[in-house]
């Protein structure tokens, strides 16, 4: 499968934008200044070899590089093909190496060393940023869940499972299927059986969807039988991504009774190129939803000490389907936090290891406009999707879905978020 460079994601005007010119030379208000520098892998144009890049505005800069040209302490972490090392070298580390690209790329006396070393990001190929140790998947939305309770089990008198309130529901999947944005997105093939039939048929899918979802990718591993606290999700989780969590709901709904999602979820997963650290979205942090329900001591995040460690993140997702915008799902309503996805993950004793993702479910808010997957959109096929191209249940041979985002940042920049993209491609 092919790797491509990322569109721009929402939130950026291309008026603003460095490539072709003078790579310092970027409006205060851009989503990919140095108040952002996302972390990624790329190759620039004739060359194979992977390094480490750090995204400032429309160039990526060779991090590697500028840590070998400048003397620093951390040429061992960025001079790598991949983030994993970085990502394993613990919070103080991530915090130092901040710091320090962020000197590099805003004073003005290490510019004429920087500068040889920023590449135009439409002459690198942008590869995927880390090595996937585990992936899981939550159901964090108490929108989305509801949503589809409601469209699965009409004349229950709650549309929520009984465990929704008291746990983060999730799913393991498949690491090895976890792709970055722009690698095409094969059909899947397997059994279906709608309720009218007889007996199920084999063929590929015809009910394949999205999920608008965000990643968060582990960066300090943690000892096998010891669970992780909701106080030391900074320790132990780097950044996040967006992540698109392809889904084929025909055959998801004959398989996964009684033991969850196996292949109607596990034959893509797509990714952004970037990965933002947490400190880059410290102004985007907001207190989740009200808890209805009284919370077991190791998910409850109502103690003083949570209000200033506030668990949610408010992410602006747009979502386009051959470039028009479908939905617009807000991160902020997600119930579960990332705090508390990680906690439950690991309170049997699990260990996590540096790569592991997990992803936060479909997001979606309470209004029409606002829900992250065609299930909800079309209400399961009865409501098709007008589109300027035609009508859509579920996605179609050559639709491309691109997933884009920001979120609030300091002084009121906006914190862009890189973008995550797939083209469907017919089965094999």
């Amino acid at each position: 499968m092919s790797e491509q460079t990322p569109l721009e994601p929402a939130g950026s005007d291309p008026s603003v934008r460095s490539e072709g010119g003078d790579p310092f030379a970027l409006s205060e208000s851009d989503p990919f200044g140095p108040h952002n520098l996302p972390y990624g892998v790329f190759s620039p144009a004739g060359d194979a070899e992977r390094r480490v890049g750090v995204r400032l505005g429309d160039h990526v800069l060779d991090a590697g590089a500028a840590a070998a040209a400048l003397g620093s302490p951390y040429v061992s972490l960025l001079a790598r093909p991949t983030l994993n090392p970085l990502l394993a070298a613990g919070r103080t580390a991530w915090s130092d190496v901040r710091r320090a690209i962020t000197a590099w790329v805003t004073i003005p006396a290490h510019r004429e060393v920087v500068r040889p070393l920023l590449h135009p990001l439409s002459e690198v190929t942008l590869h995927l940023p880390f090595e996937v140790a585990d992936y899981v998947d939550f159901y964090a939305s108490e929108h989305h869940a509801t949503h589809l309770g409601k469209i699965f089990r009409p004349d229950s008198p709650t549309p929520l499972t009984p465990n929704w309130k008291h746990l983060p529901i999730g799913y393991h999947g498949r690491s090895g299927t976890v792709v970055v944005s722009g690698t095409e997105v094969v059909r899947p093939t397997g059994q279906r059986k709608a309720p009218a039939d007889t007996a199920p048929v084999f063929g590929p899918s015809v009910r394949l969807d999205i999920e608008a979802e965000v990643g968060f990718v582990v960066g300090t591993p943690s000892q096998l039988g010891t669970p992780v606290p909701l106080a030391d999700f900074r320790e132990h989780v780097f950044g996040l991504t967006l992540l698109n969590d392809w889904s084929a709901r025909d055959i998801q709904a004959w398989e996964y009774v009684p033991l969850g999602p196996f292949l109607g979820k596990s034959f893509c997963t797509s990714v952004s190129a970037w990965i933002t650290p947490l400190e880059a979205l410290d102004a985007a942090r907001v207190t989740p939803p009200a808890r209805t329900h009284e919370l077991l001591p190791y998910l409850d995040d109502s103690a003083e000490s949570a209000a200033d460690e506030p668990g949610g993140y408010d992410l602006r997702i747009t979502v386009t389907l051959n470039g028009h915008v479908i939905s617009e799902p807000p991160f902020s309503t997600v119930y579960w936090t990332a705090a508390q996805q990680l906690a439950h993950m690991t309170v049997n004793g699990a260990s996590l290891r540096t790569g592991d993702l997990y992803g936060s479910g479909t997001v979606s808010g309470p209004s029409e406009g606002q829900y992250g997957s065609l299930i909800e959109i079309t209400w399961n096929g009865r409501d098709p999707l007008v589109l300027p191209d035609g009508k859509r249940t579920f996605l179609e041979d050559g639709d491309e879905v691109t997933l884009s985002a920001w979120a609030p940042g300091p002084d009121g920049i906006r914190v862009g978020l890189g973008e995550v993209s797939g083209r469907v491609a017919s089965a094999r």
